[in-house]
């Protein structure tokens, strides 16, 4: 499994547009029949704060070359430049411990 961190400050736009913009793009792989089952994304963001937090998981390599070969993905990553006024850090993680389910 590849995990992701990706956190920006929101800095252009409304909120609200870019939470249905969010809620599309992480509805997209679960649509498409090549990624379903293969990539997992949480957005999170520190409430009363413009600090959003996204976690993308992807099941292997290939999972990731597929997904950003997609139309939905280059429209997300290019609006998530955008939202964040062009300063997004996405950092690969390493899973040292975890619990067995998740909530």
């Amino acid at each position: 499994m590849k995990t992701f961190l990706i956190k920006y400050q929101f800095a252009n736009g409304t909120k609200e547009e870019w939470h249905r913009e969010i809620a599309a793009f992480i509805a997209a792989p679960d649509g498409d029949p090549e990624l379903r089952g293969k990539i997992s994304y949480r957005c999170m963001k520190i409430r009363d704060d413009s600090s959003y937090y996204h976690m993308a998981a992807a099941a292997d390599e290939q999972a990731i070359k597929t997904l950003q070969q997609h139309g939905f993905f280059k429209h997300y990553t290019e609006r998530t430049k955008q939202v964040a006024g062009g300063e997004v850090v996405v950092s690969p993680l390493e899973v040292i411990a975890e619990t067995l389910n998740r909530p």
